[in-house]
């Protein structure tokens, strides 16, 4: 996917109750003709501005920040503007989505120019009153002011007369210098955070229509399973139960898993008569698979060459064979789940052959087709709310629930609200992939990497790895080793699996930068020295979806938490109490991390402090939100190393509750300060890049403390004891 924005882009005007309606599209919305347009700023007569945000909001913060792109160069004060979640409509938006940490590098520039052109229209139509050039007028806080006559016009006095002006070639608009920033790059509260603390209804959760009934879903435990049969009599004897079904799966609509669907007039009558239901399931081949049984055919896999090649450079084999030293180690990370707090959920109404889709969702426009497939109606005919989501990290861009929710309503003959429990969602998730990784490094006398080596084991069918289980050829230290050989195995699973927050990389780093760390150790050289001395050759990395990576960046942000930290000065910490380091590139962000652990006598971890040097080029739009972002991430990715693991028993998931599948709490939550490299590059974006280094920067930390390497997650306190 290019995040270059679309030349193509249009601008359209109207009035609107005497005020200023602009309309303006890019990218693909852009390419179609005749466009269909969308409203993204309105001025109203009193000057309040209303800007749609276009993305779902997933709690990244992406409906303040980018309506602050706008307001910016509109030239509005922020109290002065109003935001509002755009409906799913790509034809007027273009591409709608939240995942890939995107909305920064897709939207700036371009989101930009809708409010630099909302501005001209405003001052020419102004000009035009006062009989004046325009370049003689200027812009602040929604007033536009000739100063030679003194002359001055509020935005929403002028705004239906700048409606009927043609718009600007957004292409050749001026945009303002970032010294001239007073929205961009100043800290902003979230605009629904004050519903959120007063428990307004906003989450998809809270959705209500007339008439509506509430839906629960059970599938088959093992995944693929379909069902044989089931007491439908029974439940549908229950009180205040409206109906209970069957329903089957649709060729077309892979994300519908087959099961039985139970409406009744409110989610606790359905829960309770679900649990008089029996259901004679055939569990299908998904059922011979097992965490236990992977990891013997890991074993297995390691005993062998490789299945694929995935990367070589110069000759391995020979480098191991004069190498002064040479380590090997074995890596292991588990399935993990989303475990989102707001549990799956969708609204859905069925009427004269028109669908209305109220949904926490990350890709509305995948459900499309999907829904259209399954209720036989035309994609046109379904209209897809977007409501704000209680955490997504990825599993909202699945789109199960949706189709489920809409089949469902069709079904029941009335507007439905299906509402998944936390077991369904912890043993109904598309997980990210588990792996095992069999590492070498050969060093020189003087220390020096000389070669490397990773036999990467993970899940797929063929040559295909799953959803999320692959790796790339540029993984770091890929173009600075001159010897590097990079491999795969597959292992055939029917585990779903899917995109988790930092997809891919908040596995891969956790294996990389533990063993980088160990081959530091073993060459007897500092960790942060050995990083940089790697960082030295810059390699010119062919192309793949990570994009270009550059050494200095990333030397530059390990050189900043070196800063923060004081690394490798000053006293030194108690007895139990170590330091770990890690750096990765993610999502086109450059971050290094340090992190402070004890170990106690019985092996429990506590994380103390995590500092993250961050470089996402020259602009923070929103710096509260950024701050907030990547402390989240860290916090997450500890919360993962820590404790969480999905565990496959019979191709069924064992963990059915945050009681065996814990999240952090805020009393083991360690502080957290974030430092921003501004460096002359790109904004990008900030919702997944500090989460992957978090786990090897703490298993890092824990050998400091105590001198034990972490191989396998999540950390096992038992093997961390004082002997």
């Amino acid at each position: 996917m290019s995040l270059e924005p679309s030349r193509r882009a249009f601008l359209k005007a109207s009035a609107a109750g005497g005020g200023m309606l602009l309309m303006f599209g890019i990218g693909e919305a852009a390419a179609q003709a005749p466009p269909a347009l969308n409203a993204y700023v309105q001025i109203a007569p009193d000057g309040l501005v209303t800007i749609m945000a276009k993305n779902p909001e997933i709690g990244q913060g992406v409906k303040t920040a980018l309506p602050m792109l706008i307001a910016e160069e509109l030239d509005v004060d922020w109290k002065d503007v109003r935001t509002e979640q755009a409906i799913s409509d790509p034809a007027a938006f273009g591409r709608q989505f939240a995942g890939g940490s995107t909305a920064t590098p897709m939207n700036y520039e371009p989101l930009r120019r809708v409010g630099a052109a909302a501005r001209q229209m405003l001052i020419a139509a102004a000009a035009n009153q006062w009989g004046v050039p325009a370049a003689e007028c200027s812009t602040m806080s929604g007033v536009i002011e000739h100063k030679a006559s003194g002359r001055r016009l509020r935005y929403g006095q002028i705004a239906a007369k700048a409606a009927a002006l043609p718009a600007p070639d957004p292409d050749s608009l001026t945009l303002k210098d970032a010294s001239a920033f007073r929205i961009i790059g100043k800290p902003q509260m979230g605009v629904d955070a004050p519903k959120i603390v007063t428990g307004q209804p906003l989450f998809g959760i809270d959705v209500t229509r007339p008439g509506m009934l509430y839906a629960v879903f059970e599938k088959c435990p093992v995944f693929g399973g379909t069902v044989s049969g089931a007491n439908l009599d029974d439940v549908r004897s229950q009180p205040a139960v409206k109906g209970a079904f069957i329903v089957k799966g649709v060729d077309g609509a892979p994300s519908l898993s087959e099961g039985v669907a139970i409406v009744a007039d409110s989610w606790w009558r359905a829960n309770q008569a679900r649990r008089r239901l029996k259901v004679d399931w055939d569990e299908g081949p998904t059922v011979g698979d097992s965490s236990d049984s992977f990891a013997v055919q890991a074993r297995t896999l390691f005993g062998q060459p490789p299945q694929l090649s995935i990367r070589t450079e110069g000759d391995v084999d020979a480098a191991f064979a004069s190498a002064a030293r040479v380590i090997e180690a074995d890596y292991a990370y588990p399935f993990v789940a989303h475990a989102s707090l707001e549990p799956q959920n969708c609204t859905a109404e069925v009427r004269g052959g028109k669908v209305e889709i109220w949904a926490p969702t990350q890709n509305p426009e995948t459900g499309r087709p999907q829904v259209a497939k399954a209720l036989g109606v035309d994609p046109s005919d379904i209209t897809i709310h977007l409501v704000r989501c209680g955490g997504g990290f990825g599993r909202r861009l699945q789109v199960d629930y949706m189709v489920e929710a809409a089949l469902i309503a069709k079904l029941a003959g009335a507007p439905v609200k299906l509402v998944w429990n936390r077991t369904d969602d912890l043993t109904h998730d598309f997980y990210r992939p588990g792996g095992f990784h069999r590492f070498k490094a050969g060093l020189a006398a003087d220390g020096k990497l000389v070669a490397f080596s990773d036999h990467f084991v993970s899940f797929g069918h063929g040559e295909r790895y799953v959803g999320s289980g692959n790796m790339d050829a540029t993984e770091f230290p890929a173009s600075f080793v001159d010897n590097l050989s990079y491999g795969a195995s597959l292992i055939p699973t029917g585990v779903p699996t899917g995109p988790l927050r930092a997809p891919r990389s908040n596995a891969l780093a956790f294996a990389f930068q533990s063993f980088l760390d160990e081959a530091a150790h073993a060459a007897g050289q500092d960790p942060l020295a050995f990083q940089l001395a790697l960082l030295t050759r810059e390699g010119a990395r062919p192309p793949g979806p990570k994009g270009g990576f550059s050494a200095e960046r990333m030397k530059g942000v390990l050189q900043h938490v070196a800063e923060m930290t004081a690394w490798g000065k000053g006293p030194p910490l108690p007895a139990g109490r170590g330091r770990g380091l890690a750096c990765y590139f993610s999502h086109l962000g450059y971050f290094a991390e340090v992190v402070e652990a004890s170990v106690a006598s019985d092996g429990q971890v506590g994380v103390h402090k995590i500092w993250i040097a961050a470089d996402v080029g020259r602009q923070i739009i929103n710096p509260s939100g950024a701050e907030t972002q990547a402390q989240g991430a860290a916090i997450d990715g500890v919360s993962v190393a820590l404790g969480q693991a999905i565990t496959i028993v019979k191709g069924r998931v064992a963990q059915t509750n945050f009681g065996d599948y814990p999240l952090l709490s805020i009393d083991r939550a360690p502080d957290v300060d974030v430092s921003f490299l501004i460096t002359d590059h790109a904004p990008t974006g900030l919702g997944e890049p500090a989460l992957p280094l978090a786990a090897p920067a703490l298993c890092n930390a824990i050998f400091a403390a105590c001198g034990k390497r972490v191989r396998s997650l999540p950390i096992d306190p038992s093997l961390l004891k004082s002997t």
